[in-house]
């Protein structure tokens, strides 16, 4: 279906039902002073219709969107809990220019925004999107396996960001604050039933005051999936060994891993503590842990485009389906391998736990506020590596542990002057320890230790950071309607890191290095130290109430790092440099216009921008050598946002919104870069020929597109709820996105391309005037649209790589979920 085709459809729909909720609907505080307007004219415009407020703390105190000079959408909990928004990977799914790859391994996911992501190959980068939950910095991918629920906001800031989320995020921040205590006693509960994977959700919350000044808050979330969202249809298949030290071959069975994936099951929780013993003092503590299992943990690969239309390694057909070909380790190798199960099934399993302190404390003139937090998680899995099994198969498992303690300080002035400054400090000490254990090409020992066996190689490694930063912003109101700020932020940062291959079966030490290589390159140790300034300025206008315009220059900066799931290849001269890689910087202009119009029934902003991206990292697979490398890249990013939300008056209850959103972004330096597996020279790999087996590396890629990073983008959606009579209330909502094709591939691949898509969520609800209890019925992607949001090469794929024979390799893409139905029933006592 043509782009045009699905819209008049979706354009249609919204006519005759008028549904969505509104993509910037946000609560207001009851306890907040808006600057906008009073709390009475907000209640009053509540009650007549028109738009609600919307506050934000995007430059960490509360503001109306309106009045805040950032590109910021937020989502409310009402929103929330109406559209099941419970994980990052469901926020992306309603936001333009923002998605969300999850992988099976290195760091387990890719967020883009406006083109801008972390490959999802090394477990050692941090994301571009950074991801903020209760004031505190969650940089890792593995962060995508938490489950948010009972959430008092999210808030999306697109572009740099320096100076107020913790460390700095190149490319945006997602802002998640769980919900308080509040003054009331609070009870809920709900529970939840997804269709086509058979998944069944529960959840309760309760909230009480214990005294007058100390409240507590209890969320708990679990469950259980009986079927999947995705088919796997592999076949049984005999994986031949052979034992290196006898010579003796043997076969054993592979098994198809779990037919109905993903098989999820999650359990949640969190505690929270409210102390406010004065008007001046809060205290809040909040524990949390997170329990989260799956059937297998690649099981959103899909082979969906391939050179001959099937798959290179198993003959399987590819194509858009949410169908995936994968076996489960064969049992003996598996039982022999740590991690591994004893029926050699395939999983994903992500524990975590952390706890955040927040205290502010508020003088007559300054607010100081410290965020203390300790969080832990530990991942492990059993992969079926090349994604497609067959007789060569790779298999791995993995485990690792991931600790951050960190502690912030901010002060904040509030003088009635027009001078005002907000000071701070962070630290954070951090640890990664990283075990990795691979089967590859039936190779046995049985010389060699129980545990090493079956194995090609495995991995053990550790980093060990430390960052300390000092931030600051000073703000001078020039005049009523004109105020400037500037701030900066220091960040010194040091990693200590170790990698090695402590065993190697005998057949692989000319492609693994060996931990006692003759060469003395077999341990790398990297001890590096990180030092940026990042500062920014900001010019706001505001000549009325209902607008604002700004202009900001803004710069970001992402650390540096080591590989730690990398290779030590033994063809390589330089694992070290292989391993590590340099900082990611980024500096730019934004200008901006917000508008609140017809008496607070429209609101219109408009945000255009141009950002440089220097040392941007990307990650690839260097076959001739046998190594992940992460090399760095410039690009550059612009574009402009134009959103407008409507709630008339005359239909209480009623709103639309929409969004149009272009972004252009490109290499500006990237004249090396490693061709893609099966490029011939006439479709650009004809750079650094390898005169040892005559064949190109490397393509010039300066001007092409990033991956996923779709020219065009939009939103279109409204939401209906009325009153009905004798105590109840009906609701009907929908959100229509649209994105515009893309290359996947960070390398210019065109078999990565995925079309221009519409992709539809829609619910319908029905309760309580009081909400004391509701019956909803949740859709989401509705148009049961497959597209992807990452892709790899397939493994042992694609051949003849710069020459004129070459063959392309598979690609297998990180698919997003199918159609999904969810019928919850919630009630409020």
């Amino acid at each position: 279906m043509t782009y045009h085709r699905a819209f008049s459809r979706i354009s249609i729909l919204l006519a005759g039902t008028m549904f969505s909720a509104p993509v910037m609907a946000q609560e207001a505080a009851a306890s907040a002073t808006l600057p906008s307007a009073s709390a009475s004219t907000a209640e009053n415009a509540a009650s007549q219709g028109g738009l609600e407020d919307i506050i934000v703390t995007a430059r960490k105190r509360q503001e109306s969107v309106q009045d805040v000079p950032v590109a910021v959408t937020a989502i409310s909990p009402v929103t929330i809990r109406q559209q099941d928004i419970t994980s990052i990977e469901k926020i992306a799914a309603r936001t333009p220019n923002f998605t969300v790859g999850r992988a099976s391994n290195g760091s387990g996911a890719q967020l883009t925004m406006r083109g801008i992501g972390s490959s999802s190959t090394s477990i050692g980068i941090e994301q571009s999107v950074a991801t903020v939950v209760d004031g505190v910095y969650y940089g890792q991918g593995r962060v995508i396996n938490e489950g948010f629920f009972d959430l008092g906001r999210i808030e999306i800031l697109k572009g740099p960001q320096a100076l107020f989320f913790g460390k700095n995020a190149t490319a945006g921040v997602i802002s998640i604050t769980t919900a308080d205590p509040g003054k009331e006693a609070e009870y809920y509960g709900r529970i939840g039933y997804e269709f086509r994977s058979q998944q069944v959700v529960g959840e309760f919350v309760a909230s009480n005051p214990l005294t007058d000044t100390l409240g507590i808050r209890v969320a708990l979330r679990a469950s259980k999936m009986y079927d999947g969202y995705f088919k796997n249809v592999a076949e049984p298949f005999d994986y031949p060994t052979i034992d290196v030290a006898t010579g003796r071959t043997g076969s054993l069975v592979a098994n198809p891993a779990a037919r109905n994936q993903p098989g999820e099951k999650e359990l949640l929780g969190r505690v929270t503590l409210k102390w406010e013993p004065t008007d001046r003092l809060t205290a809040t503590v909040k524990a949390s842990g997170s329990y989260n299992k799956t059937n297998n943990s690649s099981w959103n690969y899909v082979a969906f485009n391939c050179p001959g239309g099937v798959s290179q390694l198993t003959g399987y057909a590819c194509g858009d389906r949410f169908v995936t070909h994968q076996n489960k380790i064969p049992e003996v190798i598996s039982q022999a391998t740590p991690y591994g199960k004893d029926d050699g099934s395939l999983y994903n399993r992500y524990k975590s736990w952390a706890v955040t302190g927040n205290i502010a404390y508020t003088l007559p003139d300054v607010t100081i506020t410290s965020v203390t937090n300790y969080q832990w998680n530990n991942n492990r899995w059993a992969c079926a590596c090349d994604f497609q099994s067959s007789t060569g198969a790779n298999w791995a498992t993995e485990n690792s542990t991931w600790h951050a303690f960190s502690s912030e300080l901010r002060a904040l002035t509030t003088f009635d002057g027009p001078f005002n400054v907000m000071v701070g400090g962070l630290y954070q000490k951090t640890k990664r320890d990283f075990d990795q254990y691979i089967i590859l090409s039936g190779l046995e020992d049985s010389t060699a230790a129980p545990a090493d066996r079956y194995l090609a190689t495995r991995k053990t490694s550790f980093t060990d950071g430390e960052t300390l930063a000092l931030f600051g912003q000073a703000t001078w109101k020039i005049v009523d309607t004109l105020e400037l700020a500037g701030g900066v932020r220091y960040t010194h940062e040091t990693k200590d890191s170790y990698f090695t291959q402590p065993y190697n079966n005998v057949a692989v030490t000319s492609i693994f290095r060996p931990q006692n290589s003759a060469d003395g390159l077999g341990v790398i140790a990297a001890n590096q130290t990180f030092n940026n300034w990042s500062p920014e300025a900001t010019l706001t206008w505001k000549p009325t109430r209902d607008l604002l315009v700004y202009a900001a220059y803004k710069t970001a900066y992402k650390s540096g790092g080591f590989s730690n799931g990398g290779i030590n290849s033994a063809l390589s001269p330089d694992p070290l440099g292989d391993l590590t890689f340099e900082p990611e910087r980024a500096s730019g202009f934004e200008w901006g216009i917000k508008s609140t119009l017809m008496d607070n029934q429209l609101r219109l902003n408009l945000n255009v921008y141009s950002y440089k991206y220097r040392d941007l990292q990307v990650d690839f697979f260097n076959s001739p050598i046998f190594a992940f490398q992460t090399l760095t890249a410039d690009a550059r990013t612009k574009g402009a946002e134009f959103e407008f939300e409507f709630a008339p008056r005359s239909l209480d209850g009623f709103s639309v919104h929409g969004s149009i959103n272009y972004n252009r972004a490109r290499y500006t330096n990237f004249p090396l870069a490693p061709c893609y597996a099966g490029q011939r020279p006439g479709e650009g790999c004809n750079l650094a020929l390898n005169a040892a087996t005559n064949n190109f590396t490397r393509q010039n890629l300066n001007g092409a597109p990033l991956s996923v990073a779709p020219e065009w983008t939009g939103t279109l959606g409204a939401n209906y709820d009325a009153e009905i009579g004798n105590g109840l209330k009906f609701g009907m909502s929908a959100d229509a996105r649209y994105s515009d094709s893309y290359i996947a591939s960070g390398f210019g691949n065109p078999d990565s391309r995925q079309g221009s898509y519409v992709n539809l969520d829609a619910s319908v609800r029905f309760g309580a005037s009081d909400d004391k209890w509701q019956i909803a019925l949740i859709g989401k992607n509705l148009t049961n649209r497959f597209y992807v949001t990452g892709v790899v090469d397939g493994p042992s794929t694609g051949s003849g790589t710069g020459t004129p024979a070459g063959i392309h390799a598979d690609q297998l893409g990180f698919a997003t979920l199918p159609r999904t139905v969810v019928l919850q029933v919630s009630t409020r006592f």
